[in-house]
């Protein structure tokens, strides 16, 4: 690492820490020519995916337009910021564990719904509207009783009541 004081390519590495969600190495440096301290910060470079559109244009993948449409759907629900951005990181893990540099469009509207099923219920359902892009009523209840049944098969949730 070049000191940003001297310039000088020799250093030694004092102290490092990984950060909280452990993607990230903090280092403390102190440069061997000029005794001057600094900081860097390491992590894993990801190449960058290409979302291939349902028309074959390719554009870069971009975190904020999920993440725009991930906060649209929970708007007025109980759901931190924080909670989302964790979410959006998963969905991005998961495409950059299932391909290695494209993404066809459709694949990753199910992954966002699948996320959305777990945060909130009511945000799933916004968000399939739109993305399913329901024309009548009909299919709203089709999907709410879909959830429903889906929610009362969960293998973790315990029984109340004998049957």
């Amino acid at each position: 690492m070049r000191c940003i004081q001297c310039g000088s390519l020799k250093d030694k590495v004092i102290d490092s820490r990984m950060s909280k969600d452990g993607t990230t190495t903090r280092r403390r440096r102190v440069c061997l020519a000029c005794d001057y301290r600094y900081t860097t910060y390491e992590q894993i470079e990801r190449t960058e995916l290409q979302v291939v559109k349902r028309d074959g244009t390719r554009e870069s993948i971009n975190r904020e337009k999920i993440f725009r449409g991930l906060v649209k759907a929970c708007e007025k629900r109980p759901v931190s910021m924080d909670r989302l951005d964790r979410a959006v990181e998963e969905i991005l893990a998961e495409l950059h564990k299932d391909h290695l540099t494209e993404v066809p469009s459709s694949s990753i509207g199910p992954k966002v719904m699948s996320k959305l099923h777990e945060i909130d219920p009511v945000a799933y359902v916004r968000y399939v509207s739109v993305y399913r892009q329901f024309d009548d009523v009909g299919e709203f209840i089709r999907e709410i009783q879909a959830l429903e049944t889906r929610a009362s098969r969960d293998p973790h949730q315990r029984k109340l009541f004998k049957e």
